[in-house]
């Protein structure tokens, strides 16, 4: 008999934590299935973060670190850098990202660190109860912003993608969603194009997912893709927002 679907050989046999809805176990296959794909499971190094995905190094088959809240992409510098060979890439949630580690990521970036980093855009914090994130929506409703995100007071969202567009370091950021069966095709072939130019040593890659949560945003599962798709899209647009090597593929 044909096998059809099968799990991908890098991710491991225990059942993901995640809340129902949740997009963070699509983004965890994709990012497997690249791994499988380009042959990199024996050299593959992932940095987990603070958050929801703390425990991605449960889930992942491959060698994992677990990095102080925000301080990802500065490990897996030490660790590529200690270790050229390797394929390093991490995984962080909007708080851990473009909260607390807002430094590490743009000056990564900056430094052109040949890393692949997978950023998961939620706007809520999510392990710690729904608080506003960097990257809650004007007028979001939140555990802190009850009446909704107040732009005159806290400021507006952190557009990652076109902040880091303007770093020269930067070779390759695109962001994508994962709320339907197109846009994960789209997300799985950019996850594979920043592995292969980490691989082909082009220097720094970041992936942002647009995501779900529909835990904190308070909504059912179907709900919260509609959501997503409402009200983060026309916000957070999708597409490549910088390709330094676009000419050459």
């Amino acid at each position: 008999m044909a096998v059809v679907f099968e799990k991908p050989k890098a991710l491991t046999d225990k059942v993901f934590h995640y809340c129902p809805g949740c997009t963070h176990g699509i983004i965890h296959r994709l990012v497997a299935e690249v791994i499988d794909e380009l042959g990199i499971q024996g050299k593959t190094v992932g940095i987990a973060s603070v958050g929801c995905s703390v425990m991605a190094y449960d889930y992942f088959d491959i060698d994992m670190v677990q990095a102080a809240h925000g301080r990802a992409p500065a490990v897996a510098t030490g660790v590529k850098r200690a270790n050229p060979e390797n394929i390093v890439f991490t995984y962080q949630g909007d708080g851990d990202l473009a909260a607390i580690g807002t430094a590490e990521t743009v000056h990564s970036a900056a430094r052109g660190e040949n890393i692949t980093v997978i950023f998961v855009n939620n706007a809520i914090y999510g392990m710690t109860g729904g608080q506003m994130a960097p990257t809650s929506l004007p007028g979001q409703i939140t555990q802190t912003s009850p009446y909704g995100r107040d732009t005159s007071k806290v400021g507006f969202p952190l557009k990652v993608c076109e902040l880091l567009s303007n770093v020269d370091g930067a070779a390759y950021l695109e962001r994508v969603a994962v709320n339907n069966v197109k846009n994960v095709k789209a997300a799985k072939k950019a996850i594979k194009k920043a592995f292969t130019y980490q691989t082909e040593g082009k220097g720094f890659s970041l992936i942002e997912v647009v995501s779900t949560c529909p835990t904190n945003w308070g909504l059912a599962p179907q709900k919260a893709l509609d959501w997503l798709e409402e009200n983060m899209i026309p916000y957070y647009p999708l597409g490549v927002y910088k390709d330094k090597y676009a000419q050459e593929d």
